[in-house]
């Protein structure tokens, strides 16, 4: 599963930086709590580094949640770690798909209007 993540790097500043977006402002991400990104102190993020920084943590959270589970296996960690790790990871994921489905579905509206 490790080596699928190596995929995620589409999603990296680089091959985001190329989309142009407008800023978003703090009030903006106060209202999705969900996110646990904010940007830098006094200036606003834009959507390419919030979608940069929320890879890279459901990167992290696979990688952890996989990790724990060897670890249950081997022994080296309780039932309640392992169950705790995993379902943080698949919540994580199922996060992910979420917005990547709303991503794409947004995507094909906007490439159906007529210009």
């Amino acid at each position: 599963m490790i080596e699928a993540l190596a995929s995620l790097s589409a999603f990296d500043k680089a091959a985001l930086s190329r989309v142009e977006t407008a800023p978003v402002s703090k009030a903006a991400l106060s209202a999705a709590p969900g996110l646990g990104v904010a940007p830098a102190a006094g200036s606003p993020a834009d959507f390419g580094e919030i979608m940069a920084q929320f890879a890279s943590g459901v990167r992290t959270s696979l990688r952890t949640g996989e990790a724990t589970a060897i670890a249950g296996i081997q022994g080296k960690a309780t039932a309640q770690q392992v169950v705790e790790a995993v379902m943080s990871a698949e919540q994580s994921l199922q996060t992910a798909v979420a917005i990547r489905d709303k991503v794409v579905a947004a995507y094909l509206e906007l490439s159906r209007m007529a210009i």
